[in-house]
């Protein structure tokens, strides 16, 4: 069983794909004996400490940051101890098992100390599973995760299936598990969940893409990024399902090094896939068994446009399909979605001009697609934590479509080298209001002001969430 991040981290991943977790006493764990430390008191960390305490355990949280007001509450209401701003060594390290949250690095300190001794470290995703017998269809990818899960849900449970949305998105997994009782979950998985799940298995797992991104987290080596997403597939049967875009580089090469054993249905707007989804002209077509295709108009039927929710569109279908729902109540869902806040979100028309919020934009991928969609002339907002971005990816895009770029974010310096010879324009400034003020100045009548930043927030903003709503705020000032 490998864990955490090494220089063999992709040849060991790849022949461990298929084996369980033997670290830690997982079976005594499930007959609710020991005791279960929770790393982190945010919405992942509580929905864990719930179930765990739920199932019989003696439960202490610990979270090295702030403890939200929201969540100290609801520990307190539950009679859970904890504790908040510091890792009291000795109330961590006599813990049975330890459910991580998925922001602490494997490099931290005390996670270095629990692995060191042979405490079993797994996430909250990994927990829950063993406590529901709902089929589960995981979701992940470097791009369009959160709207390809919030589509599926939203076909799923129009379609009057009893199911729960989780993962990294909407309420914790764990705690749904503990208070609810549905028949299927959608759950967003991140990589960095992928890293702390050993025995968990996805009934349907659907992968993307894979594009650069956290790789901060892996030693700046795109082949432990990889790795990691890949663990989507661990543990899988001929019996599961399994989803990949056949478009994307990363993935095909991916899917031929890891051979899932699964039912693979690939997806394409390039190429005509049986079984599997694919476009030809305007018609999206998706079959997964003989005689019993699906046919939609992107033009028509589907509510979400642009090419990467086609793709995110063609991967809700397959799971759909596979789960056999009708399809009239497919094209239905397709048709009345809504999108998630800060992903591609029109904020106003301001002189003409349309604001666009892009915030959940926090990798170069993301904006690449973002700017894709543009049909107007682009004045984008970018720029944050840099997480060893490479932008060369938007030189092209950049050159034909964006006319200003103003920079938000305290160290600007690699945007100014990657596209001083590509755009006339780039500013810096270093707030969203400030930002907001400059690219509306800068924009003219027909014109789009676009924040995609294709970066982290947190040198200047809680999150991408809060990044979005300075912005939509500092829009509704103008």
């Amino acid at each position: 069983m490998i864990k955490y991040l090494d220089t063999n981290y992709l040849i060991l991943i790849k022949m461990n794909t298929n084996q369980n977790n033997t670290s830690g006493n997982p079976q005594s764990a499930m007959a609710g004996q020991g005791r279960v430390v929770i790393l982190g008191a945010g919405e992942s960390g509580v929905g864990a400490a719930k179930l765990a305490q739920a199932k019989g355990f003696d439960v202490f949280v610990s979270d090295f940051g702030v403890i939200a007001d929201q969540y100290k509450s609801a520990l307190e209401k539950l009679n859970i101890a904890f504790e908040s701003e510091k890792h009291t060594e000795g109330l961590i390290l006599n813990a049975s098992e330890v459910i991580k949250s998925p922001g602490i690095p494997s490099t931290a300190p005390i996670i270095k100390k629990l692995v060191a001794q042979g405490t079993s470290v797994i996430s909250e995703i990994e927990f829950a599973k063993r406590y529901t017998s709902a089929k589960t269809i995981c979701i992940t990818g470097s791009n369009g995760k959160s709207t390809t899960s919030l589509l599926t849900y939203h076909i799923l449970k129009n379609a009057g299936l009893n199911v729960g949305l989780a993962g990294n998105i909407g309420h914790s997994f764990a705690a749904q598990v503990a208070e609810e009782n549905y028949d299927y979950y959608v759950l967003e998985i991140s990589s960095f969940m992928l890293d702390d799940m050993f025995e968990f298995k996805a009934d349907i797992a659907v992968l993307l893409n894979i594009t650069p991104d956290h790789l901060d987290r892996y030693e700046y080596k795109m082949e432990n990024y990889v790795a990691s997403k890949m663990r989507i597939i661990q543990n899988q049967t001929a019996d599961d399902v399994f989803i990949h875009c056949a478009d994307d580089e990363e993935s095909i090469k991916a899917v031929q090094l890891f051979k899932p054993v699964a039912q693979v249905f690939p997806f394409s707007i390039t190429k005509k896939i049986e079984p599997g989804a694919y476009l030809d002209a305007q018609t999206i077509t998706i079959l997964t068994e003989p005689n019993k295709e699906l046919t939609m108009s992107i033009l028509s039927d589907l509510a979400l446009q642009g090419k990467h929710n086609i793709y995110n569109s063609m991967a809700s279908g397959i799971v759909a399909k596979v789960l056999e729902l009708r399809n009239e109540t497919i094209r239905e869902s397709m048709g009345n979605f809504k999108n998630i806040e800060h992903r591609l979100e029109h904020v106003a028309k301001i002189s003409g001009i349309d604001f666009i919020n892009d915030s959940k934009a926090t990798n170069v991928n993301s904006t690449w697609y973002a700017l894709e969609s543009m049909t107007a002339d682009v004045v984008l907002i970018m720029g944050g934590v840099d997480k060893g971005n490479d932008y060369n990816m938007l030189k092209d895009l950049v050159k034909s479509k964006v006319k200003a770029i103003v920079c938000l974010g305290k160290d600007n310096k690699r945007i100014h080298d990657a596209f001083e010879d590509d755009v006339e324009i780039i500013v810096n400034t270093f707030s969203a209001d400030e930002a907001t003020q400059i690219a509306f100045h800068l924009a003219k009548r027909g014109d789009a002001v676009l924040l995609s930043p294709a970066c982290a927030s947190f040198d200047l903003f809680k999150n991408y969430e809060d990044r979005g709503n300075q912005f939509k705020a500092a829009v509704k000032e103008l």
